[in-house]
């Protein structure tokens, strides 16, 4: 047993949908979520600086005490985690565009990936492409400008509509039948692509995956706490602290929220 912190880190307010995700399953686990929001998105960014910047996040958690750092990031998660789990003695959780299930479950045999530049372009998504999609054709679309409108906290602008739709539209004509969301932030658009998407359209993301993984790590190296109450969450970003408030308004849990210049 273990009662020390999950530590929680994205490119701003996405990888809370994973934290969600993660205090459901684990709901006397406390955690420290890191929002570097002033970076994002990392998506658009060289990987020698995605690095960098995970090597920052990684190290302010760390230094809080935790014992498990889940990397809530599809960019981050492809470009640095195996440097991460190679150079510090904490257990890493990653997360990638969740093809398999949707290569698996496809009759029209096109699935679609909504997902940032450096998630499409690196080598991890290219490798899951090939074991887990023979036969499958993916469409790849970048969401260029999604995560700064998302992280705007304006999650209604017919702007933002307008936006989603003409990267989905194309999808849909081309037949496609699942949409998988490659970034953490997009599960915040949900509420908009199920005002256009059909309803033979299914839409994945990795959040409920994600929390089970870090379940079988905790459960594996002995890390679980043995605490019977509900856990405490702590919040801090570099971005806009009512941003992020917002975004939590919802959240059956109990957290704080701070800025941290960092």
């Amino acid at each position: 047993m273990d009662d020390r912190r999950i530590g929680i880190f994205d490119s701003g307010i996405g990888g809370t949908s994973i934290w969600g995700e993660i205090q459901e399953l684990l709901p006397f686990e406390d955690c420290i979520y890191l929002a570097d929001s002033k970076n994002a998105p990392y998506g658009e960014k060289p990987k020698e600086q995605i690095l960098e910047l995970s090597i920052k996040n990684t190290e302010f958690l760390l230094n809080q005490g935790c014992k498990i750092i889940v990397v809530a990031c599809n960019t981050a998660t492809t470009n640095a985690i195996d440097y991460l789990r190679a150079n510090y003695n904490v257990p890493f959780v990653g997360i990638e565009p969740a093809l398999k299930p949707a290569a698996i479950n496809t009759k029209s045999k096109i699935v679609g990936v909504l997902a940032t530049k450096g998630t499409l372009s690196s080598s991890l998504f290219h490798s899951t492409t090939k074991n887990h999609a023979a036969g499958i054709t993916v469409l790849e679309q970048r969401g260029t400008s999604l995560v700064e409108m998302i992280e705007s906290g304006n999650l209604e602008s017919e702007e933002l509509y307008q936006l989603l739709e003409g990267y989905i539209k194309p999808m849909l004509e081309k037949g496609m039948d699942y949409l998988v969301l490659g970034c953490t932030h997009y599960p915040y658009l949900i509420p908009l692509l199920k005002k256009m998407l059909p309803e033979n359209v299914t839409i994945i993301d990795s959040g409920q995956a994600v929390a089970r993984q870090t379940k079988t790590v905790l459960e594996k190296n002995e890390l679980l706490s043995s605490s019977n109450n509900s856990g405490v969450h702590q919040f801090y970003t570099n971005g806009a602290v009512e941003v992020l408030a917002t975004i939590l308004e919802s959240a059956n849990a109990k957290h704080t929220v701070f800025f941290k210049d960092f």
